[in-house]
């Protein structure tokens, strides 16, 4: 199967090693973990009145969840390093545009998989439509792209720097 650059998924080696331990983590000891709090819930009788069986039955059901995700994340993954400072908007670049040429109407935020999402900045996925409207666009370029309700918005790249976690 050929992958497409919607299909991949690029990541720092940094961040595929700590997804990779997450991973491990997940389908190693917490699965043994789980399947023991399940085991002691069930020993403790009726399972149908049993909320401590079913908070675990559904805990591990988020948990196998999570390794599926992941297994599939890290499967089209491509490992690289940061992008280059070249002003041309990519993955892993922090990008500043403005919203219809009104360099007062700003809005910062990363362009990255979401799985990198932080609480110090706002992440857009390359896949999202503003993701997909800016990505390989230049500082000073125009681009548009489709509002949910089928509007089209149009916005100007002010700046793409990459980014630096800290």
């Amino acid at each position: 199967m050929t992958q497409t650059s919607d299909t991949v998924t690029w990541l720092t080696q940094e961040a595929h090693d700590q997804l990779r331990a997450e991973l491990d983590h997940l389908s190693g000891p917490a699965r043994t973990e789980i399947a023991k709090k399940i085991e002691q819930a069930r020993e403790e009788g009726d399972l149908k009145e049993n909320a401590g069986y079913h908070a675990a039955k559904e805990e591990q059901g988020k948990m196998e969840a999570r390794v599926r995700q992941l297994t599939q994340l890290l499967e089209s993954a491509q490992v690289g390093e940061a992008p280059a400072d070249t002003g041309v908007v990519a993955p892993g670049m922090v990008v500043t545009i403005a919203f219809d040429g009104d360099e007062d109407d700003t809005m910062t935020f990363l362009l990255a998989s979401r799985e990198f999402a932080t609480s110090d900045i706002e992440t857009y996925s390359p896949q999202s439509p503003l993701g997909g409207g800016v990505n390989g666009k230049k500082v000073g370029d125009d681009a548009e792209y489709t509002l949910p309700n089928g509007n089209v918005a149009r916005v100007k790249v002010l700046e793409a720097k990459p980014y630096q976690a800290g």
